[in-house]
This record gives C-alpha cells, structure tokens and sequence, in this order.
C-alpha cells in the first residue's frame, strides 16, 4: 500500500470520527448540520494539501534518484 493511500485512509477515518462525534453530541441539529458542512470543507482541504504535499516530494526523490542512475552510467561508461 502507498503512503498516499495510507494517509488518505487516515484522514478519512479521522473525518468520520469527528462527524460521528457531531451527530451523536447532544447539539440542535442546525448548528450540527453547520458543523459538518464545515468539517466537509476542511477535511477536503487537508486531503488535497496532503496528496499534493506527496506527490511534491515523490517527484523530488525521482528527480534526484534519476541523476544519480545518469551519475552512475557515466560512470561506468568510463570505466568500460
């Protein structure tokens, strides 16, 4: 499984936990609605800056493993 995955799976978790936290609090169902309808927005928020956050870093540890696989070659191409 890959850490994308792993952290997607916990924020969603962490997002249902709190929104079954609201439901069950005793509140008026107005203010808990509003509650939600926040915690959407947030949580969709998180999850986007996290994948993006991933994929940043992803693509800079490819970036930089890709100039060492060039390193090596021309390495080795002297050597031959």
């Amino acid at each position: 499984m890959s850490k994308g995955n792993i952290v997607i799976g916990a924020l969603a978790g962490v997002a249902a936990g709190a929104i079954l936290g609201l439901i069950l609090a005793p509140e008026k169902g107005s203010k808990t609605r509003k509650k939600i309808a926040r915690l959407k927005s947030q949580s969709a928020d998180d999850v986007k800056h996290k994948v993006d956050d991933i994929i940043h870093s992803a693509t800079e540890r490819f970036e930089s493993l890709k100039k060492e696989a060039f390193k090596m070659r021309d390495k080795i191409s002297t050597l031959a």
